[in-house]
């Protein structure tokens, strides 16, 4: 690609580098419920450099099922999967009454992040990142701009 005096694939590959983007991470989602299957069937993370590499529940009807060509496991195989599998990333989709052990668990089984979707913060030991998803606030936030945008619109 041309710019105006920039290299801009050099900028590109740069970026990324800086954002952690030049290398790959295995991820999986545990809880494949509504959202969770939603995450699971968002095929631009790989693109990204983000590879879907399990499923897991603890919801009997949902165990065995398969989404994007992988499996729904029994949450009671996370662990030996994520230490044989190196796997970086956890999606976390759970209710709030199970999200707080099952991180603590992914954390000591060598996960390095979580993106944490369930209704509680969570906060882990250094070395594992988080990023918790507030799907209200994100919402509200909407509903303000949206407020503030028709009154200065008036």
């Amino acid at each position: 690609m041309k710019g105006y005096g920039y290299n801009v694939d050099y900028l590109h590959q740069e970026i990324s580098k800086i954002l952690g983007l030049d290398q790959n991470y295995k991820m999986i989602v545990v809880g494949v419920g509504n959202l969770g299957q939603a995450l699971a069937n968002y095929n631009s993370f790989e693109r990204r450099g983000f590879k879907l590499v399990g499923l897991f529940d603890v919801n009997p009807r949902l165990i065995g099922m398969s989404i994007r060509g992988l499996e729904v496991y029994d949450i009671d195989k996370m662990e030996m999967f994520v230490k044989e599998n190196d796997v970086d990333i956890a999606i976390l989709t759970l209710p709030k009454i199970r999200v707080k052990q099952v991180a603590e668990n992914l954390a000591k089984w060598g996960i390095k992040g979580l993106w944490n979707f369930s209704a509680v913060d969570l906060v882990l030991p250094e070395g594992v990142q988080v990023e918790n998803v507030h799907l209200s606030h994100s919402l509200m936030t909407l509903a303000y701009k949206i407020k503030d945008d028709e009154e200065e619109n008036k």
